[in-house]
């Protein structure tokens, strides 16, 4: 058993946005003793459709990042490593489990027409353009060299131990592993030409899947034998670094997306498996980027102007949508703002009244971090004033940080931990009438364009 003054090191590749790899340690009062971020150069783009990195770059940025991180710790006290990763991210591999090609991105389109074939048989979620299932099918057909393919962790594990890791169930999801039945879609596998072989084992999230080999304890800094455990998807760790880790938990993270994620002891829509058996189920929102633009410029004139009179629409529970359209004509680019503030708090609000309907209730406080909450104070009163519960914003969401919580509940007693020190944030109680209403008038024109259905209005409204 590791001792329980161990530190635990998160590990996370972020292969869109900024490109980076970025290490965190933390100790086992959730303290952050070391971090380091070294960059990853921007993915290649150079065809319509094509969005690529060279997996080769990522071992020497985590050899980087790692030596940082670790010239500052007591060695001896380093007791388990985690890997996170981008979702989606597929990597065609050699015999020996090393990158054999350029790693698919998440936005990258070329396996499109399987996941529409993938959606035509099964039905299954992972049938849209951009899904991962259809990646892996695109290389079996257009990658001679390939030999199997990998998730960006197993990438990293492979380097770490010195031989071939299992994935955890997060990243293999989208590839056509079913969590719940625990198995990959071999039939629908077939269906698209995939073989058996090319696909790995699958584990739980904080499964020890081997341990630092001498070569990477030499190139690191990690000491030799340190155990390496299966992380989650950079989302879910993002969620779990907020502090929902406990059944009812739930985090939300603010940014160009909205990603509303918890802890659940069944399993519902969209899951993720969590170790020691419970669920993380999610909502995922496009809200665009014009509101993160304006913040520092309008939101103390937004602040003052009160609700809007006007409501901003978008299709909701979809990240791929940006179209927009608005009620009324702002008076002007402070109302504008306001109303795009208020949009994404309707959104949470749904998506809050949807987990309801799924008879998932949230604990109050709800907790939430990302660039949109720590820009913008006035966000989070109007996103708590429309929810009608206090928001907490949590100090830590970097999936690294989450990467680290998981690696100690691989290797400590007691599982996943929330080590608190949020901030609440309280609902504003002049402005609740007035952004219930719209609220009410945003479910609507929703409703009306068959973007919500029937029963999910009926909750909005109840």
């Amino acid at each position: 058993m590791i001792p329980l003054t161990s530190i635990t090191i998160g590990i996370g590749i972020a292969t869109l946005g900024a490109a980076c790899v970025h290490t965190i340690a933390v100790d086992e009062d959730g303290r952050v003793r070391a971090s380091a971020v070294v960059p990853l150069p921007p993915p290649v783009r150079d065809r319509p459709g094509h969005s690529e990195q060279d997996p080769r770059l990522w071992w020497p940025a985590v050899e980087r990042a790692l030596c940082q991180v670790t010239a500052d710790l007591p060695r001896g006290e380093i007791g388990a490593v985690a890997v996170t990763a981008t979702e989606g991210t597929i990597v065609p591999v050699d015999r020996r489990g090393l990158p054999a090609g350029p790693a698919l991105l998440p936005d990258d389109l070329r396996g499109a027409a399987f996941n529409n074939r993938a959606m035509e048989i099964g039905g299954r979620a992972e049938g849209t353009p951009s899904a991962a299932l259809g990646r892996v099918a695109w290389l079996a057909e257009h990658a001679p060299q390939a030999r199997g393919i990998r998730h960006g962790p197993e990438v990293i594990g492979t380097q770490l131990t010195g031989k071939r890791v299992a994935v955890d169930s997060g990243h293999a999801r989208g590839s056509g592993y079913d969590p719940r039945a625990d198995t990959w879609a071999s039939e629908l596998h077939k269906s698209l030409g995939i073989p058996s072989k090319w696909l790995p084992e699958v584990v739980p999230p904080s499964t020890v899947l081997g341990t630092v080999s001498r070569t990477s304890a030499a190139l690191t800094g990690l000491p030799k034998g340190c155990p390496v455990v299966a992380g989650m998807p950079e989302d879910c760790a993002a969620a779990l670094a907020a502090g929902a880790v406990s059944p009812g938990r739930f985090a939300a993270m603010l940014g160009e997306t909205y990603v509303l994620k918890g802890v659940s002891d069944t399993p519902a829509p969209d899951s993720y498996r969590l170790p020691g058996g419970r669920w993380l189920p999610g909502i995922t929102s496009n809200l665009g980027s014009e509101a993160l633009r304006d913040i520092a410029r309008l939101d103390a004139a937004a602040a003052a102007r009160g609700p809007a009179d006007l409501v901003l629409c978008r299709k909701p529970f979809d990240a791929s949508e940006t179209s927009e359209f608005i009620t009324g004509e702002p008076a002007d680019e402070v109302e504008l703002h306001r109303a795009r503030l208020e949009s994404a708090a309707f959104v949470e609000r749904l998506a809050l009244d949807h987990l309801r309907r799924l008879r998932l209730v949230p604990a109050e406080p709800l907790l939430t971090a990302g660039p949109g909450t720590k820009k913008s104070l006035l966000w989070t009163q109007i996103r708590a004033t429309v929810s009608g519960v206090r928001i907490n914003v949590a100090p830590h969401a970097e999936p690294a940080y989450g990467a680290a919580l998981l690696a100690a509940a691989g290797v400590w007693p007691g599982g996943l931990r929330d080590h608190g020190g949020s901030t609440p944030v309280e609902p504003v109680a002049a402005e609740r009438d007035a952004l219930l209403a719209s609220y009410h008038r945003f479910c609507g024109e929703l409703h009306q364009r068959g973007w919500i259905d029937d029963e999910l209005h009926a909750v909005t409204t109840s």
